[in-house]
C-alpha cells in the first residue's frame, strides 16, 4: 500500500478504523548541530501533543527531514500508510482515531482555540523566522552555521542562501521583512499579553491540555531556552510569568526534565 500524505488528502473514515500503531516515527532535523529555532519549536509542540494524548512514538532525526516532509516543514510523523506533517494535521489525524484532548470542548471553545493557535502561528513563528534569518548577527553566528552543518561545501552555502531567500520571500508577503526589531518585539509582546490574559491563573488554557497548550509550550520553551546573540526575544517572552510557568509545567509533566 503506497504512503498517503495527509497534507494533500482528506482524512477518511478508513484511517479511523485502524488503531494507533506502536511503531509511529516522528521525523525531525538533528537537535544538537542542525535544528533552528522555528523548527525546534514546531517539533517540540508536536511531541508535546502526542504525549498529552498518550500516543506512543519514536523520534528519528534525519539531516534531510524537511525534504522528506510532504509539506516541506518539520516535524512529520509516519503512521502506518500515512505521512502527516505539522501540528494541526497531526492533531486532526489523532482526533480521527479517537485521541483528541480537545474533544470535551464546546464548538465555541474549539473555535477560540483555533483563533489563538492562529495568533501564535502568525506572530511567534514569524518572529522566530525574522530573528533566525533576518537579524544579521543571529544569522551569521547561528543560522548559517547550523543550517549548513549537514552539507558538504559549497552545497551548504548554496542551500542556506536558497532557504534564506525563501524565508525572506515569505516574510515579505506577510509584511514582516521590513519591520524593525523593535516592531517585531512589540508584536510578540502583544501576542504574549493576549495569551497570558486568556490563560489567567489556570494550569491550561481550557482547563485540560489541548493542542493550544502544546503549541504555546513548543514556542515559549524553545525561545526561553535557546541561546542566541539576539536576547531580546527571550527577554520579552520571559516577562510573562504565566506562559513561562505553563512551559515549565508541560516540560516537567510530559518530558520528565524537572
Amino acid at each position: 500500500m503506497p504512503e498517503v500524505s495527509l497534507s494533500d488528502t482528506i482524512i477518511t473514515s478508513l484511517s479511523a478504523q485502524e488503531p494507533w500503531p506502536d511503531n509511529v516515527k516522528l521525523f525531525q532535523p538533528y537537535e544538537v548541530e542542525q535544528i533552528l529555532l522555528p523548527d525546534n519549536a514546531s517539533c517540540l509542540a508536536v511531541q508535546a501533543f502526542l504525549k498529552m494524548c498518550n500516543l506512543p512514538f519514536e523520534v528519528e532525526m534525519r539531516w534531510n527531514a524537511e525534504f522528506m516532509s510532504p509539506s516541506g516543514r518539520v516535524p512529520f510523523i509516519k503512521c502506518g500508510a500515512f505521512v502527516v506533517s505539522e501540528l494541526e494535521p497531526v492533531a486532526q489525524f489523532a482526533a480521527n482515531k479517537g485521541a483528541a484532548p480537545c474533544g470535551k470542548l464546546t464548538a465555541e471553545q474549539r473555535a477560540e482555540m483555533r483563533a489563538y493557535m492562529s495568533l501564535v502561528s502568525n506572530v511567534l513563528v514569524n518572529a522566530e523566522l525574522y530573528i533566525s534569518w533576518v537579524d544579521t548577527e543571529t544569522f551569521n553566528a547561528v543560522t548559517r552555521v547550523r543550517n549548513a552543518s549537514v552539507y558538504p561545501w559549497p552545497l551548504g552555502w548554496l542551500q542556506t542562501r536558497a532557504k534564506r531567500n525563501n524565508v525572506i520571500k515569505r516574510l515579505k508577503a506577510l509584511h514582516w521583512h521590513d519591520k524593525t526589531l523593535e516592531q517585531v518585539l512589540a508584536d510578540v509582546e502583544q501576542c504574549c499579553n493576549s495569551l497570558s490574559q486568556r490563560l489567567g491563573d489556570k494550569d491550561y488554557f481550557f482547563g485540560t491540555p489541548t493542542e493550544l497548550d502544546a503549541l504555546v509550550f513548543g514556542h515559549v520553551f524553545t525561545i526561553i531556552t535557546t541561546r542566541l546573540p539576539c536576547r531580546k526575544l527571550a527577554e520579552t517572552v520571559r516577562r510573562y510569568d504565566s506562559l513561562v510557568a505553563l512551559a515549565k509545567r508541560i516540560d516537567e509533566q510530559y518530558f520528565k526534565r524537572a
